[in-house]
């Protein structure tokens, strides 16, 4: 299995990618941190992977706040002693025009979806050793224009940047930075978009969640360690065809 041994730390681990993730990691061996602030989906993830005989625990988070998150890697640290495998998944998405939108509702979204990146790598690389991996997950709202979903886009284009940025960083020390940007992908999140709300569900292109985990576990596998600093599109060919 690719992971034994490793320990991998998923926020957004209660639901959707976050615990399709922390399933196909348990499954080849890892343990797994389940991070999230939603308390019963996060216990839901590890007792789905304790019942299948694989080792995980639970740290309630709010991603955005600084305590929580040095209270999350202090955890993970006390009970595995490193971090080797970080994937910073959470993330949050509101539907409202920029004028419409209040402060605290973008405040609340780069919080969530970028502060929260910087947070998690600032505490956890100083316990990545050589061979340590980050793989964030940014969307193909990065990459293409939709109305009312400016902080969100703003997140992950800014996401994509910092990972790019921070595998130049830590190249030295053979840690690798990459990003996933699916397209829709088949979580809750996809059917609050009003746009995909006013759309025929048969004509809505998406991917399952096991489908996402598995390319964000290539990522972190010794099988891409030619592979630092990208992006990889994961969306059924969408931007292709714009």
């Amino acid at each position: 299995m690719r992971f034994t041994n490793k320990v991998c730390l998923v926020t957004g681990g209660g639901s959707g990618i976050g615990r399709a993730t922390c399933k196909r990691f348990a499954a080849e061996g890892a343990s797994v941190v389940v991070v999230d602030i939603n308390e019963e989906g996060g216990n839901e993830t590890v007792k789905m992977i304790t019942e299948t005989e694989g080792h995980a625990i639970f740290t309630k988070t709010d991603v955005s706040a600084s305590a929580d998150v040095r209270a999350a890697v202090d955890t993970t640290v006390r009970q595995f002693g490193r971090v080797d495998i970080l994937v910073n998944n959470a993330a949050m998405m509101t539907f409202k025009s920029v004028v419409d939108l209040e402060e605290e509702e973008w405040d609340k979204v780069l919080a969530v979806n970028l502060r929260a990146v910087f947070l998690f790598c600032k505490y956890c690389l100083p316990h990545m050793g050589n061979g340590g991996v980050i793989v964030n997950v940014s969307s193909i709202h990065a990459h293409e224009g939709e109305a009312n979903v400016a902080p969100y886009a703003t997140s992950k284009g800014g996401l994509e940047a910092f990972t790019r940025a921070l595998s130049r960083e830590y190249k030295p020390a053979n840690i690798r930075v990459n990003c996933i940007a699916p397209g829709g992908v088949n979580t809750p999140m996809l059917w609050a978009n009003p746009v995909i709300k006013n759309m025929n569900p048969r004509d809505v292109l998406y991917s399952e969640p096991e489908q996402i985990a598995a390319l964000i576990c290539f990522l972190a596998s010794s099988e891409a360690s030619p592979i630092n600093g990208t992006t990889l599109i994961a969306d059924l060919g969408l931007l292709s065809a714009l």
